[in-house]
């Protein structure tokens, strides 16, 4: 059985609003660091596992052997096979999207990746890199690498400033510590807030991000993103058209060991400020709004966010657009993704050579 707790998160004691009580239920395991789960039409699962390998998970938690058919992965540090999500039209035409760490000249960047799954379930056909990280760069840190599928269709990719360049998150020449938008085909939206100028690249959404491991829709069909900081400073944010989110000019975080970074600024006119965050920080990965009524209806439109440090999942409570209460789900375990799958009930993926699939049950 599962408690929440209390945590310190942003400076804040926050607890919990009842006594909500959750039971863990195991769904697969033996999954190598697995970072990503998406939701077939028949009960099946999609995973993806770091080391360069997609799995097909049954309903019973067997795991079927990797699909074949994957774009070239750079597996190593925290790069490798990343995210996975599927098409709105999966049912009717079978694509999906991967992103992953893709070497190239200069070393390595994260790459979007187009693809169907056969009948069978055992390839990818008509894979198709459809974005590549630009310039790439020595480094096996912060390739981000979170996909969101908007209601027009286009595609979000989050990606993470490399770390060595976090300089380049605040430059348009480079995807580095930026959220992209494009068609899934590739090409550039007419409308993105950079197309057509001088000097920057066209992919580009918004910027001075620096390694987003959580993306999602709200319910309302705005993207939501977060990141992680330095050393405290991790962020929510709402990223806007040509909106700079400040990396690294402004952080609530510092150094590792300590010491400001930069001018230690917190803010600065024309940057903008986090929904949210955190310190310390609780290393976030994944995030999902809870749009069900599974687990009563005061949960329902809340926010979840895995921890890796910590090994919980954070609810979040919102009103009025802010941040009104945090309590903590114990999972015991680094939390990597976390999802609703179509039965209404979260999904979380724990993140270990020995990683699993649970489901929370109420």
């Amino acid at each position: 059985m599962l408690r929440i707790g209390v945590v310190l998160l942003a400076g804040a004691l926050w607890g919990s609003a009842g006594a909500q009580a959750f039971r863990i239920q195991p769904v697969a395991g033996k999954l190598e660091h697995p970072w990503a789960v998406a939701f077939l039409p028949d009960g099946r699962f999609l995973v993806t596992e770091r080391p360069g390998r997609l799995r097909v998970i049954e309903p019973d938690g067997q795991l079927g052997e990797p699909v074949a058919g994957l774009p070239e992965v750079q597996a190593g540090g925290q790069g490798g096979l990343l995210d996975v999500v599927t098409d709105r039209g999966f049912e009717r035409n079978r694509m999906l999207y991967l992103c992953f760490a893709q070497r190239g000249a200069g070393g390595s960047g994260t790459a979007l990746a187009s693809a169907r799954l056969s009948a069978d379930l055992k390839r990818l056909d008509d894979v198709k890199v459809i974005f590549a990280q630009s310039p790439k760069v020595g480094g096996s840190n912060h390739f981000g690498c979170r996909i969101v599928e908007a209601r027009d269709g286009t595609l979000f990719l989050a990606l993470g400033d490399r770390y060595s360049q976090m300089a380049n998150a605040q430059t348009l020449d480079n995807h580095h510590g930026k959220v992209v938008r494009i068609h899934k085909d590739g090409s550039v939206p007419r409308d993105n807030p950079f197309a057509g100028r001088a000097g920057a690249l066209p992919e580009i959404w918004s910027y001075g991000h620096r390694n987003m491991q959580g993306a999602t829709l709200a319910p309302d069909g705005v993207l939501w993103t977060h990141e992680h900081g330095p050393q405290g400073g991790d962020e929510i944010n709402l990223p806007k058209a040509g909106a700079n989110h400040g990396w690294p000019v402004i952080t609530h975080g510092e150094n590792y060991g300590g010491g400001r970074i930069g001018d230690g600024q917190t803010q600065r006119a024309g940057m903008e400020q986090p929904l949210h965050y955190w310190v310390p920080s609780i290393a976030p990965s994944g995030m999902a709004f809870l749009g069900s009524d599974r687990y009563g209806a005061a949960m329902k439109g809340n926010l979840f966010v895995g921890s890796l440090k910590f090994q919980y999942l954070n609810r979040i409570e919102l009103a009025g657009g802010k941040v009104v209460r945090e309590s903590r789900i114990d999972i015991g375990e680094r939390v990597r993704d976390v999802r609703q799958g179509p039965d209404g009930l979260l999904y979380v993926l724990t993140d270990s050579s020995a990683g699993r699939l649970l489901r929370l049950l109420p």
